[in-house]
């Protein structure tokens, strides 16, 4: 007896691999949050509970233009029939669909405490009421018209839709968020009116590209507005599905009462501004934050404002950088476009997104012509019945009179005329009014229109054309009803190379200040002058600033900037701020990570860094100030990182002084403030590593003594160009600078007086190009080289700028030649005294140092060059 009973136990346990068994379940568990809690519909954009309390709320009758009710009778409405679940998260999610910082186009129109941008909680359901916005209404346009698929609720005492028909495609204008198991999707909201002009562009042309269509949308559109911060994100979310959107606040500098302020109107999606503020408060008493004084939260129901007051001594420019970089003021947003295609998880770009919506609304406006066909035949069949008593009206009467019951007048009525079932009781069910003259004439006139009707909704069954411009005006009538601008301004940051696309390839003048201020200035700005002009204003630095380099290039060229430290970095022309002539500019530091001691130096203007065989056959020949030279190939430099990369390694009381771009065979002419110059050809300096220190290219005439430039001369029509401090220069050919060893003491290039003040600047110029010049003081002048006739190595020069006071001259920089006949009818071109183009000493002094009458040169040997080689192992 006990074995039967033991049996019989062991019949009922079924035994299974657990193994098979968490699988199973684990898998049967991720699929219901996957499909029925966490990800969108793609359809409609909403996961289920947000559909569900919509339709709750369209139960309850919340129309737009209906009385509020309590939010607890809404929420018990979804509960009770819909949503079994916790009652907090069928209230937070009507409660997200009213907050005009969560959501880009509201759903609920709440009224009440529904919270703050601050993070404060809503108030409780009991306090708050609410009712649907228009355009939630438009999601359910049509519903009870067989449009959409219904399912049982969860006691199947009801049936809830599966989707709804959505007349906007919600999904991209308010995007989702929601995290299933082993996926999340992140999906950022839209502008209506883009998103619409590009659904359009789809529908009239399927094979529509996503570039294409990003012509229409440009980016996301966030509620909280702020500015989207490069497009790089952008394209690659609308391309495959994934993407890193960065997101900035608004800010202003403001200056009150000689004090900057930052005012910040616009903060990030979804950052909880007094977290936010709270955060920044600390990492500015931690001393991470430093220049703020104070921060101010003046935000009210108008909107968001932030004050950030900065101290007497910082750069707001600065500090705005270092908030962006260290606060929730600069926040990224990392696209996922997932959702459910079918039931299934999908990744969707753009093009995806709009073709799932339009082929939904395709779906809805079949459905809902059949529907509208149906109705419409089944009255035009009770009216034809209708009309059929009328023309034998005595007839009829006369049967019902004659019938004893109901069901026998119904049944002769079909006999003797042949009416249907349901003709027969319309026409038992017909007032004696409707036998006047008046009402038989609207049956006709109803059922003339009815039968109209139905042609319509034939041939929009018949014709995928109709229903496609259906579909297209439906959607011309939602931008009308809710389009508006968009709120979030998109920035073009460093890393977006396609920014070429929208920058005029034209010539600039890059200024680069004393104390690192950087500008770039179109060319035309600057007129042309004849030589001793008094010049044009270049710069309203500050008295204890000046300009110090000076540079010509254009917008879509590639910068590379050398420190005096020997550390490289890169940036791209358009990125430099324009500024005016006079505009002093912006602190180089806000542009690349350079730090605050460091200048630079020298700078090198690259047309391309991908074009592998432009890199190999190019080399950046750079010298110090004690007379260093090293040589390296540009492809060392092909891959700058944002915080730089050694150049050269820098021995200890050395500067790194000049960089030039060259093919591998110049010749390279080394000159010294003492007025000396040497001259070898660049192939006698061996290629090195980028972290190497170099070898010797000149040797100093004594302590004081240093280097003041470097040219490498590849044209053979390019002269030598050499300017002195107190304004004095000339041009001498390339040729009488004899070649000699590297490292030698090399030759006189210019005689040093009083009156000439030290050398200060070489340069390779030709007939074909001007000479910009400018002065400490901030004054420019532009000089028409050839107008400057060719003379001898060892003379002093001619006046090339007339000076004031005790003003020198700052920096030297050569253009490109342009004739501007208009400047010069204008009268804009300044005379000069005749006797300022004459050497200072007269020719006969010019001719007899032509004719040999220097000094005589030393020349230290090529293996005391060779010696000083320090290669060292070059770093990562």
């Amino acid at each position: 007896m006990a074995e039967d009973l033991e049996n019989q136990e062991n019949d009922k346990i079924i035994k299974i691999d657990i193994d098979e068994q968490m699988k199973s379940a684990y898998i049967d568990y991720s699929m219901s949050v996957i499909v029925s809690r966490a990800l969108p519909d793609v359809r409609d954009g909403l996961k289920p509970v947000h559909r569900r309390v919509l339709y709750g709320m369209l139960d309850l009758g919340l129309a737009n233009n209906r009385p509020y009710k309590k939010s607890a009778r809404i929420v018990g409405e979804v509960l009770g029939k819909y949503h079994p679940h916790g009652d907090s998260s069928v209230y937070m999610t009507m409660v997200r669909m009213a907050q005009p910082w969560s959501l880009r186009y509201l759903l609920v129109e709440g009224q009440g405490n529904y919270g703050s941008i601050d993070g404060d909680s809503p108030a409780a359901m009991r306090y708050t009421e609410a009712r649907f916005q228009k355009i939630a209404e438009d999601m359910l346009a049509d519903i009870n018209k067989d449009t959409v698929d219904f399912q049982l609720n969860f006691d199947d005492s009801l049936k809830e839709p599966t989707v709804l028909p959505a007349k906007v495609p919600n999904l991209l204008i308010n995007g989702s968020s929601g995290i299933a198991v082993g996926m999340a999707t992140n999906m950022p909201p839209h502008n209506i009116t883009e998103v619409i002009n590009a659904t359009i562009a789809y529908i009239e042309n399927t094979e529509i590209t996503i570039p294409e269509l990003m012509k229409f949308v440009k980016g996301p559109d966030f509620p909280t507005g702020a500015i989207i911060y490069g497009y790089n994100g952008v394209s690659d979310a609308f391309e495959t599905g994934r993407g890193r959107i960065v997101m900035r606040a608004k800010a202003e500098i403001e200056t009150v009462k000689d004090r900057e302020t930052i005012i910040v109107t616009e903060i990030p999606y979804q950052v909880n501004k007094a977290m936010m503020i709270e955060r920044t408060a600390e990492l500015v008493g931690e001393k991470k934050l430093e220049g703020i004084s104070n921060i101010k939260d003046e935000s009210n129901k108008d909107g968001i404002r932030i004050v950030y007051e900065i101290k007497r001594d910082a750069n707001a420019s600065i500090v705005l950088n270092n908030l962006f970089k260290q606060t929730a003021l600069q926040t990224s947003f990392s696209v996922n476009n997932i959702a459910l295609v079918n039931g299934r998880p999908q990744m969707l770009n753009l093009k995806d997104l709009i073709r799932h919506f339009v082929d939904h609304r395709h779906d809805v406006i079949v459905r809902r012509t059949k529907f509208e066909l149906d109705e419409a035949q089944k009255r035009a069949h009770i009216l034809e019945g209708l009309l059929i008593a009328l023309d034998h009206l005595d007839e009829v009467i006369k049967l019902i009179r004659a019938s004893n019951t109901p069901e026998e007048a119904r049944t002769g009525l079909m006999e003797q005329f042949g009416l249907s079932d349901i003709q027969a009781r319309a026409i038992l069910d017909m007032t004696l009014r409707r036998l006047t003259g008046l009402e038989r004439d609207k049956i006709k006139e109803e059922f003339n229109e009815l039968m109209k009707t139905i042609e319509y909704l034939q041939s929009i069954l018949a014709d995928e054309g109709l229903r496609m411009q259906i579909i297209k005006d439906e959607l011309a009538e939602m931008m009308d009803k809710y389009g508006d601008e968009r709120r979030t301004t998109i920035v073009h940051s460093a890393e977006d190379m396609s920014m070429e696309d929208f920058i005029e390839d034209e010539e600039v003048v890059i200024t680069i200040s004393h104390e690192g201020y950087i500008k770039r200035t179109p060319a035309t700005e600057y007129r042309t002058q004849a030589r001793g002009g008094k010049g044009s204003k270049g710069s309203d630095s500050r008295n204890e600033d000046f300009i110090e380099h000076l540079l010509i290039a254009s917008n879509h060229n590639y910068m590379l900037f050398f420190t005096e430290t020997g550390r490289c970095f890169w940036l791209r022309v358009y990125e430099i701020p324009e500024g005016s002539r006079l505009s002093k500019g912006r602190a180089i530091q806000n542009i690349i990570n350079i730090p605050k001691e460091e200048k630079i130096k020298a700078y090198i203007k690259v047309k391309n860094l991908k074009d592998q065989e432009y890199l190999e056959n190019n080399y950046i020949i750079m010298c110090t100030k004690k007379g260093t030279i090293k040589k390296t190939s540009l492809e060392a430099y092909s891959r700058p990182r944002v915080n730089g990369i050694n150049a050269i390694n820098i021995n200890e009381g050395d500067q790194l002084l000049e960089a030039s771009l060259t093919s591998g065979s110049s010749e390279i002419i080394m000159a010294l403030r003492s007025g000396r110059a040497i001259r070898f050809n660049e192939a006698t300096v061996r290629p090195m590593g980028r972290t190497a220190t170099g070898v010797r290219g000149v040797t100093l005439g004594h302590a004081a003594d240093e280097v003041v430039g470097m040219i490498a001369v590849d044209d053979p029509s390019a002269t030598v160009m050499v300017v002195s401090e107190k304004g004095y220069g000339k041009r001498t050919n390339v040729e009488d600078y004899r070649v000699t060893n590297r490292g030698g003491k090399g030759v006189k290039t210019i005689t040093i007086t009083d009156k000439t003040g030290d050398l200060i600047a070489i340069k390779a110029v030709t007939d074909a190009d001007d000479l910009m010049i400018i002065n400490k003081s901030g004054i420019v002048i532009r000089i028409v080289l050839s107008q400057l006739r060719v003379i001898g190595r060892a003379t002093q020069g001619v006046r090339l700028i007339n000076l004031k006071g005790n003003d020198s001259i700052a920096s030297v920089a050569k253009i490109e030649h342009e004739d501007d006949p208009e400047e010069e009818v204008n009268g804009e071109l300044l005379l000069v005294d005749p006797a300022d183009v004459l050497p200072e000493e007269g020719g006969a002094e010019e001719a007899e140092t032509e004719e040999g009458a220097e000094e005589p040169e030393e020349e230290g040997s090529d293996e005391e060059g060779e010696a000083e080689d320090t290669d060292e192992t070059e770093e990562d």
